[in-house]
């Protein structure tokens, strides 16, 4: 099969969430003997910070703009077995417009599906959606499960909706050595945003200033000067995907805190979530509906809603959060790899021949 996706980026991990989901899922799709060509648009935030140099079976175009590249994209469009276009693709009207009018099967990705729901709740329509909705896709895959696939529909008229969730590459995040500069009690990794930083103070600030003798780590971007740091709280910028393994094997104990649309959403595990798992490392995380679907509280992860709840989980003794973390990173192999989620994509891509064939007979 040849894949062609008109996204946001896969050439860099800065400041967003879809690039490491991307590289996973298409190293397993290459791996099962798939092509993937990968539209994205070259802007300087990404520019500056790109770390991935290429892989087997992928092709990435970076174009400057939609006219310099649109022959280009058609071509390709004709040539494909699929052609997919994903929310925050900043061409994503013209790009659905050319996948529409194809003959290549047509996908809709959102994996901002609550991003996008909590948008039209507001009145607003989100760049990256056609004026005219989502059913003239034949499929619309989503990054979250629940209520939010019936809203898909009913909303923007979805006429075949399945959830494709996030993965994570085992050969890329595994447990490694440790690092003293990222040893930590307690961490979090994850770009600023001021709709998780309540939770962040919850479950990490206010923990830290109430426990001196313990050390905690942040990694990510993004984070304002006036952000509440403790003497013993450490900062790590931008942590590029090779060296989260590292950062979450240096841990005790990894925090998952979720955005607020996607924690009331329901049925939206981070990559992060997947990542800190796969390395071994036990997760702490907020609670938020369809959470233990993916995980067992309590045996495969740690849930707090309170900086009481917090500490708790901090003072677990070692070999507690080593079981822990054993039985989640087990779950994670069996499910949530990205061979799994490449076979999930196959499947849901079977659903369109498979409706096509019930409709010519």
């Amino acid at each position: 099969m040849k894949l062609v996706v008109f996204g946001l980026t896969i050439s860099s991990s800065w400041g967003n969430g879809h690039a490491t989901l991307w590289r996973s899922l298409v190293r397993a799709l290459t791996r099962r003997g798939h092509r993937v060509t990968f539209f994205e648009r070259d802007v300087p935030w990404y520019a500056g910070t790109r770390d991935l140099d290429g892989m087997p079976g992928l092709e990435t175009v970076i174009y400057p703009d939609w006219d310099s590249v649109r022959s280009r994209a058609a071509r390709e469009v004709a040539e494909a077995d699929a052609a997919m276009v994903t929310s925050y693709c900043p061409d994503g009207v013209a790009a659905s417009d050319l996948v529409l009018a194809g003959p290549a099967a047509r996908v809709f990705y959102d994996l901002d599906t609550p991003v996008t729901l909590a948008a039209l709740a507001g009145g607003e329509r989100p760049d990256y959606l056609p004026l005219q909705g989502l059913g003239d896709f034949d499929l619309v895959l989503s990054f979250t499960g629940g209520a939010a696939l019936d809203r898909l529909r009913t909303e923007l008229g979805a006429r075949r909706v399945l959830p494709l969730y996030g993965s994570v590459d085992p050969d890329a995040h595994r447990p490694v050595s440790p690092i003293a500069e990222y040893r930590a009690d307690l961490s979090y990794l994850g770009t600023y945003a001021a709709d998780r930083q309540p939770a962040l103070q919850a479950l990490l600030i206010d923990p830290a200033r109430h426990m001196p003798e313990r050390r905690f780590v942040i990694g990510g971007t993004q984070y304002p000067a006036e952000f509440p740091w403790t003497e013993n709280i450490h900062f790590v910028r931008h942590m590029p995907p090779q060296l989260h393994p590292a950062f979450f094997s240096s841990s005790r104990l990894t925090l998952n805190v979720t955005r607020r649309a996607m924690a009331e959403a329901g049925w939206c595990p981070s990559g992060r979530l997947f990542e800190a798992a796969a390395c071994g490392t036990a997760v702490l995380s907020d609670n938020w509906p369809g959470l233990s679907d993916f995980y067992t509280p309590g045996q495969e992860i740690l849930i707090a809603g309170d900086a009481a709840e917090a500490m708790a989980a901090i003072r677990c003794d070692e070999a507690e959060l080593r079981r822990i973390a054993a039985r989640a990173r087990q779950r994670t192999l069996d499910e949530y790899s990205g061979e799994r989620r490449a076979q999930d994509l196959e499947a849901a891509l079977d659903t369109i021949a498979a409706a096509t064939l019930q409709t010519e007979t």
